[in-house]
Formats: C-alpha cells, sequence, structure tokens
C-alpha cells in the first residue's frame, strides 16, 4: 500500500498532531488507538523503528523479525467502523521503517466503544460525561493517584488501572453492604463478605494478568526474548493461529508459578523479568501474602488453614480471615506500586509503547 509522499517527508520531524514515533512493535490495541486518535482528527502517521526521548531523534528502523504486517492488520480490525489506513515499509536514511498512514476519517471510529483524539503530540479519550469523583475519602484518594499513573503506562498497566478503578466504583457504591461500620471494621453481612473477597481476589488475579500480558509486550518488541532452552510442544505451537497468538500463550505459559502461589519461583525462571531488578525479597514477600489471601478467599472462603498460618501467624486455624476497607485499599495500593515499578522499568529497557 502506497505511503503519501507528504508523510514520508515528515520523517525525522518531532512528534506531533499528525506523527507518531514507536521504536518497536507495539501490540495491536496500542495501534488501534493510535490509527482511531488520527482518524478522528486530521490524519496522521504512525513510524515504527524510530525513538524521539526528548532532546533527539534517533532512526534506527524495525527488526525483520517483527510482524507488523499482522499485527496492524489486527489492529483495524478492533476499529468500528473499519477505517481507511494504508502500512507499508519504507527505507529512510538507509534504515527500514514501517509506516501506517491515517487519513482522517468522515466518520466517528471508535475502540472497544470508546472515541480517541490527537492533541498535540498526545492521545486523548473523548469524554462524553465528566468522571464522577468517589464518596469515600480513601478510595477517591487512591483513585485519583491511579488516573495520574495512566498517563504514562503500557496497555497492560493500562488495563489492570482500568479495572482497579471499576473496583473502587463498586466499593465506594456498596458501602452500607460492605464497610457499614467504617472503613477500618470488617462487615458482618455475608454477602458483603463474600463480595469483598470477590473483589480482593479479582485485583489479585488482575496482577497476574498485568504480568502475563507485559510479557506478551516485551515478547512482541524483542522477539529474541523469546529464544530459550526450555522445551516447546508441537501441540502447543499447532493450536495457535499465528506468531501474535504464540506468543500470547507462551506469556501465559510463563506464569505458572505466579499462579500457584510462588513469587520466587516466577522471578527465577523468568530472566527478562529478573533483569529489571525491581522485586526485592521484600517485595516478592509482601505480594506472596497478598497471593496467599487471594487462594484463601478463592479455594477456602476465607476460613484459615494451616497453610495460610505459615504466612500470617497471628490468624487461627478454621477462624474466617476478613479484610477491612483500608486493608483492601492497602493491598491493592501496595500492588499498584509494583506495577509501577515493573512496568516504568519495561518501558525503558524494551521501548514499550506508551498506552493513553
Amino acid at each position: 500500500m502506497a505511503i503519501a509522499h507528504e508523510t514520508i517527508a515528515r520523517i525525522g520531524q518531532p512528534e506531533s498532531e499528525f506523527l507518531e514515533y514507536k521504536a518497536v512493535l507495539p501490540p495491536a490495541a496500542t495501534i488501534a488507538q493510535l490509527v482511531c486518535a488520527f482518524a478522528n482528527t486530521k490524519g496522521g502517521a504512525i513510524v515504527l523503528g524510530v525513538v524521539e526521548d526528548g532532546t533527539q531523534i534517533t532512526i534506527n528502523g524495525l527488526s525483520d523479525e517483527f510482524r507488523a504486517v499482522q499485527i496492524t492488520r489486527k489492529a483495524i480490525d478492533l476499529l468500528s467502523p473499519t477505517p481507511i489506513v494504508n502500512y507499508d515499509y519504507v527505507v529512510h536514511q538507509s534504515a527500514r521503517l514501517f509506516v501506517i498512514d491515517v487519513p482522517k476519517s468522515s466518520v466517528e471510529v471508535s475502540l472497544g466503544g470508546k472515541v480517541y483524539l490527537r492533541t498535540g503530540d498526545r492521545t486523548t479519550l473523548k469524554q462524553s460525561v465528566p468522571v464522577k469523583a468517589l464518596t469515600d475519602p480513601g478510595i477517591e484518594q487512591l483513585r485519583k493517584a491511579l488516573a495520574e499513573d495512566r498517563k504514562a503506562c503500557t496497555e497492560a498497566r493500562a488495563k489492570l488501572l482500568d479495572h482497579y478503578e471499576s473496583v473502587f466504583r463498586i466499593l465506594d457504591d456498596l458501602a452500607k453492604l460492605l464497610y457499614p461500620k467504617g472503613s477500618s471494621v470488617p462487615t458482618d453481612d455475608p454477602e458483603g463478605k463474600m463480595l469483598m473477597r470477590i473483589l480482593f481476589s479479582s485485583c489479585a488475579d488482575t496482577f497476574e494478568t498485568f504480568m502475563s500480558d507485559l510479557l506478551y509486550q516485551i515478547y512482541l518488541a524483542r522477539p529474541e526474548a523469546l529464544r530459550s532452552p526450555a522445551p516447546v510442544k508441537v501441540e502447543d505451537v499447532l493450536v495457535c493461529a499465528d506468531m501474535e497468538e504464540f506468543i500470547s500463550w507462551y506469556a501465559k505459559d510463563k506464569l505458572k508459578k505466579l499462579q500457584r502461589g510462588s513469587v520466587k519461583e516466577f522471578i527465577a525462571d523468568n530472566k527478562t523479568i529478573k533483569a529489571l531488578q525491581v522485586f526485592a525479597a521484600k517485595r516478592i514477600k509482601e505480594i506472596d501474602k497478598i497471593l496467599q489471601i487471594r487462594h484463601l478467599y478463592t479455594h477456602q472462603n476465607g476460613v484459615v488453614d494451616e497453610k495460610f498460618r505459615q504466612h500470617f501467624p497471628l490468624t487461627k486455624l478454621n477462624e474466617e480471615y476478613r479484610m477491612t476497607l483500608n486493608e483492601f485499599l492497602s493491598h491493592v495500593e501496595y500492588l499498584v506500586q509494583a506495577v509501577e515499578a515493573v512496568d516504568d522499568a519495561a518501558r525503558k529497557d524494551f521501548n514499550l509503547a506508551v498506552y493513553s
């Protein structure tokens, strides 16, 4: 597909309303978001293989190992209605780049029901209604902090933050059920206790999903990180429709030890994550404890067993482990801080794309 001469002429200029650089291949959803924004504004182009760090623009090129065409097609399929998009490899300053050229659309384009716009060199969400503030001051304070985090993060982290905000709104809406006596007193209501267990478990589950999604983005950005002496069954490869699907499967498969509640074993088994050097012994221990609470809530309905007491020796066997709102928020905030650390390190080390 031919790329407009006007678009090629912009390569090397600073990022703008019409231009976005990515050092490596981002996930389909990130490309779709950018295409959506350009189509809804004045058009523009995404150029893969170029780095702008605020002081200089470096044209590195894009390796042949990247599946840019396949990922771009998947990105376009995520949009409704399907916009006109041209994409192809071009050679600029002896470097092979991949350019996605997006004309302005005559109709509004959306991604998952959301409409994005291009504002200067940023992609922004079109807000139809103002964000409603939450009633509980503790929840609202954490929600605001997460909203700030959302401005510069990977797609993996953005999905986690979106889920946590949804959980916060449920907590705020159901105060009379979940913490009727205040944020420092656990609820006595049977339905409230069950819902607290479900909500907390979902936050722990989403942390695990984040780690899998981040690995997927790293493998997509650096295909060489997939190289490993670990065996892979032929049947596991054959059930995947394409390379992107295999990378997604491989990232999820690397999560098994974390799902069994061992952060330490997960880090030891994943050199890519270990190399980021953000999981110190204390952080590993605290996340392990959070995952143990999730396990108790999911498999024991919150009733303390011997395994749980190994991590929480002050609890009593066969008694119900209940959580106050303050404890809930404290655990979630700890996970958010861990996510921020690994996400920021991965973005820096692997040049991962920012998801608005």
